[in-house]
């Protein structure tokens, strides 16, 4: 049986098509050569209505991908912001994780995609705490992978692209193998990269530290955000961290105070041991609860948005 809702409707370039017929042929050119860029973002549940987390961002993000890969889209940013909203309202969801997935259909095969449609596609569905839901508040066992993320020059790491996420495959399959929820991933210089699907900081030294965009890593945008909360949380003085983009040894990460993983699915994430090295004392620290705590007042309308990251919509 399904672990989605299938009584939901999916926008498929431009139609509403039932969750069951939402489908495409098996010799699609993505389903053979990973041809696919998406997004991956939030619908949170405020005391002002349903709100979507940075969805510009996620939208010229997902054009960005396409780009990179040469996808001529048919419809505009405009048109597929206004789809995921629509999507919410057809589906009449006050919270959900959006999907909204840029790919090339059917029509012939060959590395090369010819006159294969690119085709636009936003789902929707209710999905819980990425990584567990004690992950929040007690932290998760993460160790580093035998798996190195893309070399320079090979993938482009800055698109969120459907191929690049074999690479994640084999790094969370891994982790999950020997007993792990999830698994650091090394760039081609060994440095610390990210997670399978998590960009990832450290508290270190006085210092708060994030791999740069150079070492293979996506530019992430609840990254971002917590980079401008670290910055707003400053300048209150409730926090008094430097927070520098710079390459990590691998092992400052057992060295660090605190490790914690950012993405629009797992949130704020902390990590409470890696590689079975016990991290900090071992359970979620200061930064990371105070970050979060910020993060989750922002999303749920708790206090004002002072960034413009909520979409507000009615249903």
């Amino acid at each position: 049986m399904s672990a989605f809702d299938e009584s939901l409707k999916i926008w498929f370039s431009g139609r509403w098509v039932d969750w069951k017929d939402a489908t495409i042929h098996v010799m699609s050119h993505v389903v053979h050569y990973g041809s696919s860029v998406f997004e991956g973002l939030r619908c949170y549940k405020t005391p002002s209505g349903p709100a979507v987390y940075r969805l510009q961002d996620h939208i010229r993000r997902l054009f960005n991908s396409a780009k990179i890969y040469r996808m001529e889209v048919l419809f505009s940013e405009q048109e597929v912001f206004d789809a995921c909203i629509e999507t919410l309202r057809i589906n009449k969801q006050e919270e959900a994780y959006l999907r909204p997935v840029i790919f090339r259909g059917y029509d012939s095969l060959g590395v090369a995609p010819g006159k294969c449609p690119i085709e636009v596609v936003v789902g929707t569905w209710v999905w819980g705490k990425y990584l567990g839901p004690e992950a929040l508040s007690a932290g998760v066992d993460v160790c580093v992978s035998s798996w190195t993320r893309m070399a320079p020059n090979t993938f482009p790491a800055l698109a969120k692209c459907g191929a690049n996420y074999m690479n994640s495959q084999l790094i969370k399959l891994e982790a999950m193998v020997d007993g792990y929820v999830e698994g650091i991933a090394l760039d081609a210089n060994g440095y610390v990269s990210e997670g399978s699907g998590e960009n990832i900081f450290i508290v270190f030294n006085g210092k708060i530290l994030t791999p740069p965009l150079g070492a293979s890593v996506l530019p992430g945008i609840t990254r971002d955000s917590v980079i401008q909360l670290i910055q707003d949380l400053n300048k209150e003085g409730k926090l008094n961290y430097e927070i520098n983009e710079c390459l990590i040894p691998r092992e400052m990460l057992y060295l660090a105070d605190e490790v914690f993983f950012t993405g629009s699915a797992a949130e704020i994430t902390p990590i409470r041991s890696i590689d079975r090295i016990r991290i900090g004392t071992g359970c979620r620290g200061p930064v990371a609860e105070q970050l979060q705590n910020r993060f989750f007042d922002v999303v749920n309308g708790v206090v004002p948005d002072h960034h413009n990251w909520l979409t507000y919509f009615k249903l």
